[in-house]
């Protein structure tokens, strides 16, 4: 017998609160480098969820395709010591990028703009993110 200490994902939520953000009509402009609080919603096994009520999480502009795409990794504030995250500091402190979680979004999913991290970090986490694409 398996058993599963997951816990209940709130699909239908995130169903609700995913047509409000397709009904929005403005989307956010990003570009690489920038940190952004983002509506990643509710997602299968262990994909990175977004929290609260509008399912959020920060992530890293990687790409801006054009106005309504974008590229993104997920950010967690958990200590990651492995080859799958890398650590970058913003305002808030030091958090972990998701290498493995890469994501093209629309930009509408995007909340709010949090920090842009400087060149050279970027550039660190770009060749950290090569490894795993």
């Amino acid at each position: 017998m398996i058993y599963s200490h997951r816990m209940q994902k709130d699909f239908d939520g995130w169903s609700k609160r995913k047509q409000r953000i397709n009904a929005k009509r403005a989307a956010a402009y990003a570009h690489p480098r920038e940190v952004w609080w983002c509506s990643l919603g509710v997602n299968i096994g262990a994909e990175t969820d977004g929290k609260n009520r509008n399912f959020e999480r920060p992530v890293l502009v990687m790409r801006v395709y054009n106005k309504d795409t974008l590229l993104v990794l997920p950010i967690t504030s958990k200590a990651k010591d492995d080859a799958f995250h890398q650590r970058i500091a913003v305002r808030v402190g030091p958090v972990w990028v998701k290498l493995t979680q890469s994501r093209v979004i629309s930009s509408q999913r995007l909340l709010r703009k949090v920090d842009t991290i400087p060149e050279e970090t970027f550039n660190d986490v770009q060749e950290a993110f090569r490894r795993f694409v």
